[in-house]
């Protein structure tokens, strides 16, 4: 053998072909080099590090964005995004600083600080208004800060009997511009990225289809839901038979909330906190223009009984930096939304519930017993990575 065909042959076996000791153990090479392998998560009772719990502000009817007047005041609401407030901020925000032009005056009035009030004032921002921010209270101590957080703008949003055209298409417009925003926020030190969310079960999963809509067409447009990619036996690490991939955005409240409170104070705003008990005590601001970003609040404040709380909490492990991707669902059949998973670096929150009317910031130990149960159980189960 020359020099050069010995040279050739030995870096080929340095990366393992060529020789048949080095070669794959896999009786399918080709399905072996398509396996995913993930990183494993720590999943355990003592890697627990704390449990919150949030009151989303669910709407039946969906969330309400609308003009009106209150005296001489324009009143713009802006509420009711049940587990969308994220998801959705900046494309109501959007259409709320619309509503606002109509009026001739440029100073707002902002109440509520929480990701649709945050989203709101720097869409009116944009649009030339001096805004002042009135709220309870502001990050981190808001509902917004309790949130597992995503896009995932159909969410607890709307009761699938109570849809309408309008709403739907109004849904529709204010979708595609959150979408788009989040988007551009990606690596600009707002705590958004993109990850991959899997999707587990032990039966093939059908083509995608509206799981909201009982016989309507499904809220959220194709080109809002991202390509879907089934991994059947041995193409993945989980224990089950099957797993979707798909890619979605994740925004961490903890950094992005207080950046956007740098931003808008960067751009000229004022925070206030105060809070008020009914409509009559907005007119005591000097602002013409209010817009009410005050989530469950609206209930008392402007009597909007439809308004009911949906009670999430979220337990957290220590979190991995490792890990990147999210999970949905578990081994055992969960009730309600079943269970998930959102890697953050403030922990690994774990999440799975939805307790509509329910008024209680205690968490419930029951749910959390299931849903820390059913991710250890989910991850216990995976394959390590590396091993043949």
């Amino acid at each position: 053998m020359d020099r050069r065909t010995l040279l050739k042959t030995g870096v080929w076996a340095a990366l393992g072909f060529g020789l048949t000791g080095c070669a794959t153990r896999s009786a399918n090479p080709a399905r072996d080099l398509r396996r995913i392998r993930l990183p494993l998560i720590k999943a355990s009772w003592d890697r627990v590090i704390r449990t919150t719990v949030g009151l989303r502000p669910y709407r039946p009817g969906g969330f309400v964005l609308s003009a009106s007047r209150l005296d001489a005041k324009l009143l713009i609401h802006n509420y009711g995004h049940g587990g969308t407030g994220h998801s959705l901020s900046w494309g109501c925000g959007a259409v709320a600083a619309e509503l606002a032009l109509k009026g001739e005056n440029r100073q707002a009035a902002v109440i509520g600080c929480g990701t649709v009030g945050l989203a709101t004032a720097r869409q009116l921002q944009r649009r030339g208004f001096d805004v002042t921010i009135y709220a309870k209270s502001i990050p981190p101590d808001t509902t917004s800060n309790m949130a597992l957080a995503g896009f995932t703008p159909t969410s607890g949003l709307v009761d699938p009997d109570l849809r309408t055209a309008a709403f739907d298409t109004q849904f529709g417009r204010v979708a595609e511009l959150a979408y788009r925003e989040w988007q551009l926020m990606v690596g600009r030190g707002y705590g958004v990225s993109w990850v991959d969310t899997y999707s587990t079960s032990d039966e093939r999963p059908a083509n995608e289809s509206d799981n909201e809509g009982r016989g309507q067409p499904p809220l959220l447009p194709p080109s809002l839901r991202g390509p879907r990619e089934v991994l059947g036996p041995g193409e993945h690490p989980f224990s089950l038979q099957y797993a979707t991939r798909q890619l979605t955005l994740r925004i961490e409240p903890s950094i992005y909330l207080a950046a956007m409170v740098e931003d808008v104070l960067a751009f000229g705003a004022h925070i206030v906190i105060r809070s008020f008990e009914q409509p009559r005590d907005l007119m005591t601001l000097s602002e013409p223009l209010v817009v009410n970003c005050t989530g469950l609040g609206s209930r008392e404040l402007f009597g909007d009984e439809q308004l009911i709380p949906a009670k999430g909490q979220l337990t957290f492990f220590v979190p991995q930096p490792e890990i990147t991707y999210r999970t949905q669902g578990g081994l055992t059949p969960q009730p309600g939304i079943g269970l998930h998973m959102m890697p953050r670096s403030d922990g690994i929150a774990l999440g799975g519930t939805s307790q509509r009317g329910e008024w209680s910031l205690e968490p419930d130990e029951a749910a959390r017993r299931r849903i820390v149960e059913g991710h250890i159980e989910l991850y216990s189960g995976m394959s390590v990575p590396g091993a043949a």
